[in-house]
């Protein structure tokens, strides 16, 4: 989706925003570590996703205890589609095409879509579409900081479901609500011992947030623009294929990259379906950095630089050399925040407390994932934006 497109879209619910406008944000929290309040909805069950055995097998036992919550959220998916098309042929479309689709995809992703759909007994071009749709909208947060010792912690909020199916009686978006349920923290295995950490929603097997111990950490944020995942989405369907899901990926990266720079280098250099924004740290002074993409190569490589008193880096979903969209200005108060933290006082608890400040923390934040790579930690946390809260 394009700038123009966002600013339809949020005139359009111009009237469900009245309420919330000024002010737009609150003062930097503090002491809100370890999580507690309304703002915390509970902590992230651990799951095991082991390489070794087959792709069609792997995510049998995290469906199966996640089955009715992906049912639901499933649900809510085909009422939206219904509410659009009302006569129910966008769900029949979906459960016609998209299976051609994961029929396509490169090895292991096929086999795991499948066996999700198999585990879960959700038709195949549902999970197909569930797995689609962080290629073309999610709202984020991700910074990567380092603290005066040279410790580098990376943090973010994933936010997901903006304009799907706003519900006026509770204040809250639909998507948002159903996908809470579905965070997961998931250790990748191979041969007993862990390839990988991540923070996903159940039945997606792509990845948004990880951690390689002592080696990198990785996030994803959706970049809008006019050349967007819509438009590799319908060349991948026409044939042309030449392009790489991001989430497939960002998979793929935290599975196979030895090392920051080689992270870096898949991250710049391969081709996609859509934009994005990678942001990437590492386990060394000055790495860290947010790649900015278009499906076809690298625009820019924004970088932790100690020199210039650049002692994080921190991105929403706009080019960091542009302003953000007035609408949705998240960068601003996020950067307030941190520059009022200072380097020295950088840890886990004080990135913490900036992504619960409104409107960092809004209506769409699922949740909150902390990463330090030297110590191979993630800690996520399901979160919740009680009113007054923005929408997005």
């Amino acid at each position: 989706m394009d700038r123009f497109g966002l600013v339809v879209l949020v005139a359009l619910f111009s009237g469900a925003l009245a309420q919330f406008i000024p002010p737009y944000t609150e003062d930097c929290q503090s002491g809100m570590y370890p999580p507690k309040g309304p703002t915390f909805k509970g902590g992230v069950p651990w799951y095991t996703v082991d390489l070794d055995l087959p792709p069609n097998k792997r995510w049998t036992q995290l469906i199966t205890d996640k089955k009715e919550a992906l049912t639901s959220m499933i649900q809510v998916i085909r009422d939206l589609a219904d509410a659009f098309v009302p006569s129910g042929k966008l769900i029949e479309m979906v459960d016609i095409i998209l299976p051609a689709i994961v029929q396509s995809l490169p090895y292991p992703f096929a086999d795991e879509i499948n066996g999700v759909a198999t585990a879960s007994g959700i038709k195949l071009g549902e999970i197909a579409l569930f797995n689609i749709f962080y290629e073309v909208f999610t709202v984020c947060t991700s910074v990567v900081a380092e603290d005066t010792n040279g410790n580098l912690i990376h943090g973010r909020n994933l936010d997901f479901g903006l304009f799907l199916g706003w519900d006026t009686k509770n204040h809250s978006w639909a998507v948002t609500e159903k996908l809470r349920p579905l965070v997961v923290n998931i250790d990748f295995t191979r041969n007993n011992k862990t390839v990988f950490k991540s923070t996903n929603f159940a039945g997606y097997v792509g990845i948004l947030t990880g951690i390689k111990a002592n080696t990198f950490t990785l996030t994803m944020n959706e970049r809008f623009n006019v050349d967007g995942g819509y438009i590799g989405i319908m060349d991948w369907i026409l044939g042309k294929r030449d392009g790489m899901w991001m989430g497939f990926l960002t998979r793929s990266v935290m599975e196979n990259a030895t090392s920051y720079e080689d992270a870096k280098n898949r991250l710049a250099q391969t081709k996609l379906l859509a934009p994005a924004y990678f942001i990437l740290g590492g386990n060394q002074t000055g790495q860290g950095c947010v790649i900015t993409r278009s499906r076809e190569l690298s625009l820019d490589i924004w970088e932790i630089e100690l020199k210039l008193g650049r002692w994080y880096i921190l991105e929403t979903n706009y080019d960091h050399w542009d302003k953000p969209l007035f609408l949705d200005d998240r960068r601003t108060p996020a950067m307030k925040c941190m520059n009022q933290t200072s380097q020295a006082n950088i840890t886990l608890k004080t990135m913490y407390d900036m992504l619960s400040t409104k409107p960092v923390l809004n209506k769409l934040t699922t949740y909150t994932t902390l990463m330090d790579v030297s110590k191979g930690s993630l800690e996520s946390y399901i979160r919740d934006c009680p009113d007054p809260c923005m929408p997005w």
